[in-house]
């Protein structure tokens, strides 16, 4: 049973509905839940959120992926094609819910009587966010979308990898969790202006939208100078050296954000003379010298050991960091100093956390995901 979040939590006193599947939108739905908001998360009563099967790996009876967006939620199983059932559920949302999100098919909603129009014409003071894959209009707004499609489509994957090799993803599932993340943005202003006017809204977001926001910076490169930008690797186009580099035994990043730097990596390197050089002399010389300046620090950069370089990087004031494994994130004392890695107290798992702190305080993991119709009664037949 998901326990109740603390009153001094953020959101404590509001509930959400949240009409959720795979990542976008219960990535919103925990988020909401972190903050300390009752979300009841409606699922399909044959096999629940298409998420719970995405596996190998699986863990405590649901595929790692859903147990790790779904964590402090309620589950109700709801059959919407049930004319019964949608009409109770419709009622719940209408007489308590304060909050909507949805990423349902485009259209279905409106088929089952639960859009915003609908159900903001019963309560308007309740916030309803959709959470779509193209949009809500234009000529794409009724296909469906997944992270990949719009990582590939929104360009993200054109800039991702290595030039002259395949297109590869970001390793996660950054459009997803970008579009939880505005969801909610979208939801916490229109409750703040619901707090001065009463109203609520209908709140639209995407994953397309989110993937074109992650490429601003290249899409403005690309404005200024018409050429598209390319496959850079660890690089930033507009930063030298800021990529990773090989040392004896393994990868570190070396991030010179500024000339002030790039003159502490000559001195730290042992190469005073770059600095008389016009070629490394400021940051526009050395992007027009990419090639050159990275080899240069490559050649030195592997007479060493990593850790060797860090050490010596640090103690001049260069950015470096090693390049680590999801283990070695996990068991890394910063890790474990912020509290980031929760447990659950009904469960043998753990979690991450939100990145979010109040007056020094993270939210706690009050309950695991929950296991599917854990809390159907509740909505079908209210006390």
């Amino acid at each position: 049973m998901t326990s109740t979040p603390p009153a001094s939590s953020p959101l404590s006193g509001l509930t959400v509905v949240e009409l959720g599947h795979s990542v976008a939108a219960p990535f919103a739905g925990q988020l909401l839940a972190d903050l300390g908001a009752r979300v009841v998360k409606i699922e399909n009563p044959a096999h629940g959120d298409d998420a719970r099967r995405w596996g190998p790996p699986f863990w405590n009876g649901a595929a790692t992926i859903f147990q790790s967006v779904n964590r402090n939620k309620e589950s109700a199983a709801i059959n919407l094609k049930d004319a019964q059932e949608r009409a109770a559920l419709a009622a719940f949302i209408t007489q308590h819910a304060d909050i909507v999100v949805q990423n349902m098919r485009a259209g279905l909603v409106a088929e089952y009587g639960l859009d915003a129009r609908t159900l903001r014409a019963a309560n308007p003071r309740l916030i309803y966010c959709n959470l779509g894959a193209f949009g809500a209009t234009g000529p794409l707004s009724k296909r469906p979308g997944y992270d990949p499609l719009m990582q590939a489509f929104g360009g993200i994957m054109s800039v991702t990898g290595n030039e002259g090799e395949a297109p590869v993803r970001v390793g996660v599932s950054l459009v997803d969790q970008g579009a939880g993340m505005w969801s909610v943005i979208g939801v916490l202003a229109a409750l703040q202006r619901r707090n001065v006017t009463g109203e609520g809204c209908e709140v639209d977001t995407s994953l397309f939208e989110t993937a074109l926001s992650w490429m601003s910076a290249s899409s403005a490169g690309y404005l200024a100078t018409g050429r598209p930008p390319g496959r850079r690797g660890s690089e930033n186009p507009g930063l030298v050296p800021y990529r990773v580099f090989k040392a004896q035994d393994s990868y570190l990043l070396i991030a010179a954000g500024n000339d002030n730097l790039f003159n502490r990596l000559a001195a730290a390197l042992g190469k005073p003379e770059w600095l008389e050089d016009a070629r490394f002399s400021t940051n526009p010389a050395r992007v027009d010298n990419r090639a050159l300046v990275n080899d240069a620090v490559q050649d030195v950069i592997a007479t060493r050991p990593r850790d060797a370089w860090i050490a010596l990087l640090e103690d001049a004031g260069v950015p470096v960091a090693a390049l680590q494994s999801v283990d070695q994130v996990l068991a890394h004392e910063q890790t474990k100093a912020l509290g980031m890695l929760q447990q659950a107290p009904d469960a043998d798992m753990q979690l991450m956390g939100t990145p979010l702190s109040f007056d020094g305080q993270r939210p706690q993991m009050r309950s695991a995901p929950p296991k599917l119709g854990a809390h159907t009664d509740a909505i079908l037949k209210p006390k």
